[in-house]
């Protein structure tokens, strides 16, 4: 009777272990760093009605200092890009990727885009792609009607490491 309380005892002791180490693993699935296919958001011709067009500054980053100036910390980011307008549609004419030198890393979008009113469409910046730095910017060149809102132009930034977590945003500024 001991014997075989003994072993299972051990039976549950190491399958407690299995679950717990099976359960540390960090299996995930890296997306690729190539820009997005946006072809079912390509715009053939823009409404004949009067348009304008923007510019908006976004600062992103790629990665932050932790401790001091010789140690930094990956992140992933998630650019938003959302439609402000209850009614009108909002074009991406161009969103492009720069380093922390002002480098173009690559372009999101090349072609004239749409986004829906009220929709918002996500870029995502993998945690591993360390391109971008600490200084990372995007540039959106966009094109809406003259009476509609301008659009938002977000970055949250996050990692995780154990139990910390880090996480924080920016918008983007209107340059032209």
């Amino acid at each position: 009777m001991i014997q075989r309380v003994t072993l299972v005892s051990i039976f549950l002791l190491v399958s407690m272990l299995l679950i717990i180490i099976s359960s540390c693993n960090d299996n995930y699935e890296e997306s690729d760093i190539t820009p997005i296919d946006w072809q079912h958001r390509l715009v053939t011709s823009f409404p004949n009605d009067s348009l304008r067009t923007g510019t908006t500054y976004l600062s992103v980053y790629s990665q932050i200092y932790s401790l001091t100036q010789h140690r930094k910390h990956d992140l992933t980011a998630t650019i938003s890009l959302r439609n402000t307008s209850i009614s009108d549609t909002l074009y991406i004419n161009k969103a492009t990727y720069y380093d922390t030198h002002g480098k173009l890393i690559r372009s999101y979008v090349t072609s004239s885009i749409f986004i829906s009113p009220l929709e918002t469409v996500e870029i995502v910046i993998d945690e591993i792609d360390k391109a971008g730095g600490t200084g990372a910017n995007f540039i959106f060149e966009w094109t809406t009607k003259k009476e509609s809102t301008d659009p938002l132009f977000e970055g949250v930034m996050i990692s995780t490491s154990g139990q910390q977590g880090l996480s924080f945003t920016t918008q983007g500024r209107r340059i032209k």
